[in-house]
């Protein structure tokens, strides 16, 4: 994997609702065949679901395994190996733990927002750092109505909003990731 120092999370909790009060969202199918293909596309190590309620795991879990299962190899080779990217856990906690036991020092954790924030970083500032190779990165995508404030200001670094050509910004989780990693990961860019 040419960008095995980058990893991407979806965190369905903690979560926002349109008012604010921290959730618990509900997966969706598509993000994670929607989120897996750039994941792939762009050599990540990996893509991590973060999700506590097990009814909900448990759906995650079965399309997992049908897709990793000789069955679903068959049926979509593709599909195949872009969820063996994927991996489910309860807490971002967890998330940072696997990174830190497997790579031997804790990743750079980095959220993304459509709001700006004091640690806000630009796409050419976290390319580089990425290209130097000497840190692991986790980048953070939120659900709902984004992650928590209060969480954010604890990750090392944001990154700068995706903007569109007017003042709309209200894209789809899949649609942010694919643009977020183009713009961090792509031999255009490079």
């Amino acid at each position: 994997m040419k960008n095995e120092n980058v990893f991407i999370a979806l965190l369905h909790y903690p979560a926002m609702d349109k008012e604010g009060k921290i959730i618990v969202t509900s997966f969706t199918t598509m993000d994670l065949h929607d989120i897996a293909r750039p994941a792939r596309a762009y050599e990540i190590n990996r893509f991590y679901i973060v999700q506590p309620i097990d009814a909900q795991r448990l759906v995650i879990k079965r399309q997992i395994d049908y897709w990793l299962s000789e069955e679903g190899r068959k049926a979509n080779p593709t599909r195949y190996e872009i969820v063996q990217l994927v991996r489910l856990k309860y807490t971002l906690d967890e998330v940072v733990e696997e990174i830190e036991r497997e790579r031997g020092k804790r990743p750079v954790l980095v959220g993304t927002d459509a709001r700006q924030y004091p640690n806000t970083v630009g796409y050419d500032f976290l390319r580089e750092e990425i290209q130097k190779r000497e840190r692991d990165f986790l980048i953070l995508f939120g659900t709902g109505y984004g992650i928590p404030p209060d969480m954010m200001r604890t990750f090392d670094y944001i990154l700068e909003p995706v903007l569109g050509a007017g003042d709309w910004n209200h894209l789809s989780v899949r649609n942010a990731v694919a643009i977020i990693l183009d713009r961090l990961l792509s031999r255009n860019r490079c």
